[in-house]
């Protein structure tokens, strides 16, 4: 196994350490490559599946991560440039509240949910966010069959959600506003700024942050501002 240690190195960098490491191989073997980013490990993940090659990411630490890239066939050097991608994550949110998919056939359902999750790690666009509740909790958690999927797309910069012992501590409507908040994540953020633009200083009821409003509420809340302006507004005209 070649050793490839790119931390503290800028894009293309840790990419090109990695192609030079596969070619000194000259036939099929391993290259561990340690970065310090979620971007490096979506480049060099992206980059094996270009060349053929198997590939497998974790994080190790806080700004530590470990991506295994696994050659089978001698790979001949190419003669484009290596990219910088931007970073693949998107704002969606995936919500997983049971440990199958679907109703029925309960080992049919794990298989499909599993193999959902597999995909997961497959894409060019990945989630945000992974957000598991009530009974999708426990396969965040030792022995899930999930594991090593959710340890690859934590590698890649995704956040997998409330863990258990985090919602075990949170009551119902706690529990409900959070789940609220990583389904809706952008459109809230959306919100909370028009009410700003309306009254910067605003809060919620009994002095709630907007940070700790559901979308309902936040909207709710954006309304009646809006609602205040219109009718100071007409008042200005009748003065």
């Amino acid at each position: 196994m070649l050793r490839v240690d790119a931390r503290g190195d800028a894009c293309p960098l840790p990419v090109v350490k990695a192609k030079k490491a596969i070619a000194a191989l000259a036939g099929a073997g391993e290259v561990e490559v340690l970065v310090d980013n979620e971007i490096a490990v979506q480049n060099l993940t992206k980059m094996a599946k270009q060349k053929g090659c198997q590939s497998a990411a974790e994080k190790l630490g806080e700004r530590e991560y470990r991506v295994l890239l696994t050659v089978g066939e001698p790979v001949e050097a190419e003669a484009e440039a290596p990219v910088c991608t931007p970073d693949a994550r998107t704002d969606t949110v995936v919500a997983i509240a049971s440990d199958k998919m679907g109703e029925g056939a309960e080992e049919l359902g794990k298989t499909l949910l599993k193999a959902f999750v597999f995909s997961l790690t497959q894409q060019d666009k990945l989630p945000k966010t992974i957000l598991f509740y009530n009974g999708g909790a426990h396969l965040t958690c030792a022995g899930s069959p999930m594991l090593d999927d959710l340890k690859a797309l934590e590698a890649e910069g995704l956040k997998a959600g409330l863990t258990q012992a985090e919602m075990d501590k949170m009551s119902l409507s706690e529990l409900q506003k959070a789940v609220d908040k990583a389904k809706n994540k952008t459109e809230i953020e959306k919100t909370i700024a028009d009410i700003k633009v309306l009254n910067p200083n605003a809060t919620g009821s009994n002095g709630t942050a907007l940070s700790d409003m559901t979308l309902d509420e936040l909207r709710a809340l954006l309304s009646a501002l809006q609602q205040e302006r219109a009718t100071l507004e007409l008042s200005l005209i009748h003065i």
